[in-house]
């Protein structure tokens, strides 16, 4: 059973032309493929301007939200002092008493995946991991993880329910939270919020919103994927298992191989206020190009062998957080997780097997890949 579709659908373009055309939002926008040229438009934010309410995302958001997301939709100089309002809270992974958390989460995670005759890990394992690890980094109590479970692994985008209801539903849960915060503070993310202040004034509630938004929507399909990829590819390398339990300091690089390999987020959206050309693709002023993470990943020009899986890959200057000022806030929550899950795993499994998986395929006209799995069910033997 092949567990991963490793085939790159840019490559042709990023040899030839460095650039990709997609057509969305009735726009077409050029994906900026070649590693070099994501990095540089990565850091020339006056160009490739972040400061464009939910057109960032590609397609656009303008039917699932009704807040600006921050701080990744803004630009310097307010990118960097919304930033700094939440970076407490996103260093918190860096302490050892969160690491020792999360390491209790997968722990009790495996000790049921173990009894069992098999288990479905992307809604059973990944999500909820993911769910109760975010109590953790915004001070929340762990009961309020099983609500975020039940929004399923996307939240915007869901087969049986409108983008605009899980919206919605996002929208009144973060009202909620910051009603409550504002009547009775405590320690948590959404009470630290509602006393914040930017500029000499109090956050209105709009920008309250617009914090939730993020953290509630913008790691939460991507850190699912790369915790299933991690298991099925252990799985099915069961020398890479091995090779992490004999040398426990590999899971670091090996980290930031699966995020390259498995390349979460494919591309992501800036608007370009004055115009610009990319690789000849002329973009009027006020539309948008993307720069395409996935690509930039895959470039043979920087990455030896770049489909394959290389637990020890180093140096790896991948995008999978992103690049430049708008680096992944989550991005320590992410390593984190993965490098415990990585420890864990390969401490206490002897092998992993997968049962059946159904990939999910991101198909657009111009281009179709893997970014995930819809199922992905797996047995867990202990040692």
């Amino acid at each position: 059973m092949q567990y991963w579709n490793d085939h790159d659908p840019f490559e042709t373009a990023r040899r030839q032309d460095g650039t990709l055309d997609i057509h969305a939002d009735g726009e077409t926008i050029p994906l900026v493929l070649r590693h070099s040229d994501v990095r540089q438009a990565a850091k020339d934010w006056e160009t490739f301007s972040s400061d464009a309410p939910f057109r960032v995302p590609i397609p656009a958001e303008t039917a699932v939200r009704s807040v600006r997301q921050l701080p990744i939709e803004t630009d310097p100089p307010a990118h960097s002092q919304f930033r700094a309002l939440v970076n407490p809270f996103f260093r918190r992974p860096r302490s050892p008493e969160m690491a020792a958390q999360v390491q209790d989460l997968i722990d009790e995670l495996l000790d049921h995946a173990f009894r069992q005759e098999s288990v479905e890990v992307v809604h059973e394992f990944a999500l909820p991991l993911q769910s109760r690890a975010l109590t953790l980094l915004l001070g929340m109590p762990m009961s309020e993880a099983e609500e975020w479970i039940s929004w399923g692994t996307s939240m915007f985008y869901d087969e049986n329910v409108a983008g605009d209801e899980k919206g919605n539903m996002l929208h009144q849960y973060l009202e909620r939270q910051f009603d409550r915060a504002a009547s009775k503070p405590g320690d948590d993310f959404f009470s630290a919020l509602s006393q914040a202040e930017i500029d000499g004034r109090p956050l209105n509630r709009a920008e309250m919103l617009g914090f939730g938004n993020l953290a509630f929507a913008g790691g939460r399909d991507t850190v699912i994927t790369v915790v299933s990829f991690a298991l099925a590819h252990l799985a099915s390398s069961p020398g890479d298992l091995a090779s992490l339990r004999d040398n426990p300091k590999l899971t670091i690089s090996a980290t930031e191989e699966i995020v390259r390999v498995s390349s979460p987020l494919t591309m992501i959206g800036r608007q370009c206020p004055h115009g610009t050309s990319v690789h000849g693709h002329p973009v009027q002023p006020g539309s948008r190009a993307a720069l395409c993470w996935a690509s930039a990943n895959r470039d043979e020009t920087i990455f030896e062998d770049p489909k394959s899986v290389r637990l020890d890959r180093s140096p790896n200057p991948h995008f999978g957080f992103g690049s430049g000022i708008h680096s992944c806030l989550g991005a320590n929550q992410a390593r984190l997780i993965l490098r415990t899950l990585l420890e864990r795993v390969s401490h206490r499994a002897s092998t992993l097997t997968v049962q059946s998986l159904v990939p999910h395929m991101e198909k657009w006209p111009e281009y179709q890949r893997q970014v995930g799995y819809e199922k992905l069910e797996i047995t867990f033997d202990a040692r």
